[in-house]
This record gives C-alpha cells, structure tokens and sequence, in this order.
C-alpha cells in the first residue's frame, strides 16, 4: 500500500483489504476512477472483479484504504457521507514525509480510531 500511494501522488489512491478475521491476506489496489487529488472512487470494473476474486478465494473484504496525499490524516466529511461499507478504513497521509496508515470505523455520520498492525 506505501509504494501505491506514494507513487500514485498527486492523486488519491485506493484498494482494499482482504482476509480472514483480522489477518489481513490480500491487498488489492483499485484504480481511481476520479483521477483526483482531493476525492476517490473506485473504479467499478476493477471494483466488481476485486470483490469477484476475493469471494473466489474464500476472504472477506476486511478494509478500505485510500490516500489523502495532502492530508488530513483522518477521514474529511465526503469519506464519511460515503463509508458505505461496515469494515474499516485505512487513510495514508504523509507525516513528516513519512507515509503514515490510520484506522478508522465510520458509523451514523462520524468516525472512530482503530488500532492497526502493519508489517512489511
């Protein structure tokens, strides 16, 4: 996910987690259907097949991740308005030029840190 979204700057990038309870086993880049720097949508095409593949292979779709290349490190009020998924979101933001991951639960309109363990 760090070499995604830092290669994809100036844009937003995006993909998601699959797995097994809370073992993260496959991560899944998506294509920005919105090319933009402030907003992202996934591409429904690359979308329909990412969740074809995790079914195929027996994961459950665990997380959403996207960048926020220019901050904030949280999730703003379209990331909320648009959290349709009961899963957690993984937000990447530069923080002292380092890429840094956060987790979020978004739920009736407002969002709560998660704990998150990241290995290489």
């Amino acid at each position: 996910m760090r070499d995604q979204v830092a290669t994809d700057v100036p844009l937003e990038s995006c993909g998601l987690l699959a797995g097994i309870g809370e073992d993260v086993q496959q991560v899944i880049p998506v294509p920005n259907a919105l090319k933009s720097a402030i907003r992202y949508r996934f591409d429904p095409y690359a979308q329909l097949a990412a969740f074809d593949q995790i079914e195929k292979d027996g994961l459950e779709l665990l997380a959403i991740y996207h960048s926020h290349p220019k901050g904030p490190p949280h999730p703003s009020p379209t990331d909320i308005a648009e959290a349709f998924y009961p899963v957690a979101y993984v937000i990447w933001s530069p923080q002292d030029r380092e890429w840094q991951a956060r987790g979020y639960w978004i739920e009736n309109g407002t969002f709560s840190a998660v704990s998150l363990q990241i290995s290489e």
